[in-house]
């Protein structure tokens, strides 16, 4: 597991960097140039496992999007950018329980945890 010397800005990078086709909920049409797209619910678990805090969830246009509100109460949204017009509606929070309860968002997280892991041991 990474040290304890791990920064937030470190675990961003990590973060963002190991995002792929292979995180993404719609690996189709993820590309490097919207790397966000797809990534939030596992962003948002993985952003949990290092910072804790609560899951945030919202829907914009018909798309669900999760974030993170720290235990500060600051919000971190690393994935708010896939959006070309980020108009939520609604929100509310998720527990974990619930993220992790559809297959696929928990072997994607599984995945994006993995090469974030990786990632930070590294640095």
């Amino acid at each position: 597991m990474p040290t304890l010397t791990s920064t937030r800005e470190e675990l961003i990078r990590a973060i963002t960097s190991a995002w792929g086709p292979g995180t993404s909920n719609d690996a189709d049409a993820w590309t490097p140039a919207n790397p966000a797209l797809g990534q939030c619910a596992v962003t948002a678990l993985v952003v949990q496992d290092f910072l804790h805090g609560r899951i945030l969830r919202t829907v914009v246009g018909d798309v669900s999007h999760y974030w993170n509100e720290l235990p500060s109460g600051e919000e971190l949204d690393l994935t708010r950018r896939q959006f070309a017009a980020y108009e939520p509606n609604g929100r509310d929070y998720r527990t974990r329980d619930y993220v992790v309860s559809f297959p696929d968002t928990r072997e994607r997280y599984q995945r994006l945890k993995a090469a974030v892991v990786e990632q930070l041991e590294r640095a």
